[in-house]
């Protein structure tokens, strides 16, 4: 089974795949860890991709699709996989189907899940991390016991650049444009559920399930 995630930054498309995956046993395959791995390892694809990452623009197609693409020849992704971050706009989604569609693969489901504007930008401005255990922050719904220090390991807390106010508005900007025209893509196809993602997590996560076994 293969399935899309989509929704804006700070939609809580991670979290959600995080519930789906311990249920449906597949690979949750994001760009942002692509993105990650591939600056970090200092790839041809993760030099040309890391202007665009930091500024909070689009990374371009066709470094997407590469690192994409890399991804999932993988064996775990035999199967199928769920997609988070990919595809961004239907020119990306047009790729993706024409490579699953010669392996004699399909999307099988698309689930969007729709956050307005305004909770976004107060999900990502408010979020911290700690670098040295990957716990996660925010400033108003889980705030640490102490300003910029980690409740688990005592580390100073950092915010990644793309979560700064100014890079998420930006980003939001950017993703707003092809956002309608890709929920489109998928409605056309009949592939598409829309869920309200300003809700509980549980009540999201017993939508997308429920869109799954339908």
């Amino acid at each position: 089974m293969f399935v899309v995630l989509l929704g804006l930054p700070g939609a809580g498309k991670g979290t959600q795949a995080a519930r789906l995956k311990e249920e449906l046993g597949l690979p949750h395959v994001t760009t942002g860890d692509l993105f990650r791995e591939n600056i970090a390892a200092r790839t041809e694809l993760g030099k040309k991709a890391m202007p665009y990452y930091d500024a909070g623009d689009l990374v371009p197609n066709e470094l997407t699709i590469g690192m994409l693409l890399d991804r999932i020849s993988q064996p775990d992704c035999a199967n199928g996989c769920m997609f988070d971050g990919y595809p961004r706009n239907v020119e990306q989604a047009a790729a993706l189907d024409q490579a699953l569609t010669s392996a004699g693969k399909q999307i099988d489901r698309a689930l969007y899940i729709e956050v307005p504007e305004d909770e976004l930008v107060r999900r990502l401005s408010g979020r911290w991390l700690c670098p040295n255990c990957a716990a996660v922050y925010h400033e108003v719904s889980a705030p640490p016991a102490k300003a910029g220090l980690c409740d688990k390991c005592g580390s100073e807390l950092t915010q990644r650049s793309d979560d700064k106010p100014d890079v998420v508005r930006n980003r939001l900007k950017v993703n707003i444009g092809n956002m309608q025209p890709l929920v489109d893509h998928y409605a056309g196809q009949d592939k598409l559920t829309t869920v309200d993602g300003s809700r509980d997590p549980e009540a999201v996560s017993a939508d997308l399930r429920k869109a799954l076994e339908g």
